[in-house]
C-alpha cells in the first residue's frame, strides 16, 4: 500500500521542497511529487509543517534506552538502543563498544551480525572504539584495558567484516602504538580505521593516513591538539582533505568557535555529527555503570569520578538544533551532517542519506522547534513525542 506524507517541507538531503508529498511503499521511497499532482487514491499522511528530512546516522552509539553495549553484549540490547535514540531522530546506528577484553569485543561484534543476520534494520554494523589507545589520552576508557594491537586482534577484526555482505566494521585506535603495517592490513580488509584516544605526533598521523586510515573520532577530544610548531593529530585531521571527522555537538565536547574552524578547514562534506550517547538518552534512568563505576548525567553531562567526560548524553536532533542555532550552521547542512555525510562515510549512500526514489524509507520528521514527531524505518511509520 502506498503512503504519502504531507504537510510539511521537505529536505531531499540536497534542496527543500515545499508543496510537496514524499510517497512510500514498502521499504522505499516512490516518489517527490507536488501536492496537486499527487494521486487522490494515496492514503495521506498529514503532518503539521516542520520538516521531513533523511533518517539521522549515528556512528558512534555505545548505548540508549538504559543499555549499555559493553555491558550487554546481546541482539536485545541492541534493539533497545535502537528505540531509545528512534524518537530522537536516529533511523541507523553504529552500536559502539568500548575499552575491554577482546572476549567482550568478539561477543559484541557477534551479537550486531547476528542482529544484521536477522533482518534488525538500522544496524549498520559495529564500531570498537579500543582499546588500543594511547594511555594518557584515554579519557574514561579503563586503564588496565588498555593495549597493544596484537596480530590475533587484526585476525578476528577482518574475519568480521567477511562475515556477511557489506557488515561495517570500524576501529578507533591509536596510530602511534600501530606496528607498520598493521593499519594497512586492516583497511586493506575493508575495516574502517579513524584515529582516536590518541597522543600521536603529526608525522605518525600522516603514516598511519597512508596506511589507509580514513577517520577521526569525535575530534578534539583524546588527542594531540594544534600548536605552532607541532601541528597535532588535530591539525593532521584538519589539513588532510580525503578523510572524515566525527564531531560531538553538546555544548561541553567542544567550542562553538572550534567547531567553526573545523568546519572551514575541512572539505565540505566531510565533517559528520555523532553522539557519542550512553544508556541514559531515551530511557529515565539517569546514572549508568561503566567498569563497575556509577556514571551520572548533570545538566545534560556525563563525567566519571575522575571527573573525566564519560560520552554525552544527547540524541541526533540535539545535535543538529545546537549545530544550527549554537554554532551557526545552516539547517540544510546540519541535516547532510546527520545523515548523508556519515551514509557516505560508510558508503551506504546509495540506498541512505537522501530522500529520493529506490532509497530506503528511513525519515524524520520535526517540528519548527527540534521536537521529532515521526520516524520511518525501511517503511515502519512510528510516531514519537506527540502532546496529550
Amino acid at each position: 500500500m502506498k503512503q504519502a506524507l504531507v504537510g510539511a517541507r521537505i529536505f531531499t538531503g540536497d534542496i527543500f521542497l515545499d508543496d510537496h508529498a514524499l510517497v512510500i511503499q514498502g521499504e522505499k521511497i516512490v516518489e517527490l511529487v507536488p501536492c496537486a499532482q499527487l494521486d487522490n487514491s494515496i492514503t495521506q499522511v498529514p503532518l503539521q509543517g516542520g520538516v521531513i528530512a533523511p533518517g539521522f546516522i549515528d556512528l558512534q552509539v555505545n548505548g540508549g534506552g538504559g543499555a549499555f553495549f559493553t555491558n550487554s553484549t546481546t541482539p536485545q540490547a541492541i534493539q533497545t538502543m535502537l528505540d531509545g535514540h528512534r524518537p530522537t531522530g536516529t533511523t541507523s546506528l553504529l552500536p559502539t563498544l568500548i575499552s575491554d577484553t577482546r572476549a567482550v569485543h568478539q561477543a559484541g561484534v557477534k551479537a550486531v551480525a547476528d542482529a544484521v543476520a536477522a533482518g534488525m534494520k538500522g544496524v549498520l554494523g559495529v564500531h570498537v572504539e579500543g582499546p588500543f589507545f594511547d594511555m594518557a589520552r584515554r579519557g574514561a576508557h579503563n586503564e588496565r584495558y588498555i593495549r597493544t594491537m596484537e596480530q590475533a586482534d587484526i585476525d578476528w577484526l577482518v574475519d568480521s567484516v567477511k562475515s556477511q555482505h557489506d557488515f561495517k566494521v570500524m576501529l578507533t585506535l591509536a596510530p602511534e602504538h600501530a606496528a607498520p603495517g598493521q593499519i594497512k592490513q586492516l583497511t586493506s580488509a575493508g575495516v574502517v580505521v579513524c584515529a582516536g584516544h590518541t597522543d600521536a605526533h603529526y608525522e605518525q598521523v600522516v603514516a598511519a593516513l597512508n596506511e589507509g586510515l580514513s577517520g577521526f573520532t569525535h575530534l578534539y577530544n583524546a588527542m594531540r591538539p594544534t600548536t605552532g610548531r607541532e601541528p597535532g593529530v588535530v591539525g593532521a585531521a584538519l589539513e588532510d582533505a580525503n578523510s572524515w571527522c566525527g564531531i560531538i555537538i553538546d555544548t561541553y565536547h567542544v567550542h562553538a568557535a572550534s567547531a567553526r574552524i573545523a568546519y572551514a578547514a575541512k572539505p565540505k562534506g566531510k565533517m559528520y555529527l555523532v553522539t557519542d550517547a550512553m544508556s541514559t538518552v531515551g530511557s529515565p534512568e539517569k546514572s549508568f555503570q561503566i567498569y563497575g563505576e556509577t556514571i551520572f548525567e548533570k545538566d545534560g553531562c556525563l563525567v566519571n569520578a575522575e571527573g573525566r567526560l564519560a560520552g554525552s548524553a544527547i540524541g541526533m536532533i540535539d545535535a543538529v538544533r545546537l549545530n544550527t542555532t549554537w554554532v551557526g550552521v545552516e539547517l540544510g547542512e546540519s541535516l547532510r551532517m546527520a545523515s548523508l555525510y556519515p551514509a557516505q562515510f560508510m558508503q551506504v549512500d546509495n540506498y541512505l542519506g537522501r530522500i529520493a526514489p529506490n532509497y530506503r524509507a528511513d525519515l524524520v520528521h520535526f517540528t519548527d522547534d527540534y521536537r521529532v514527531t515521526l520516524t520511518c524505518v525501511a517503511g515502519d511509520l512510528r510516531e514519537h513525542n506527540l502532546p496529550g
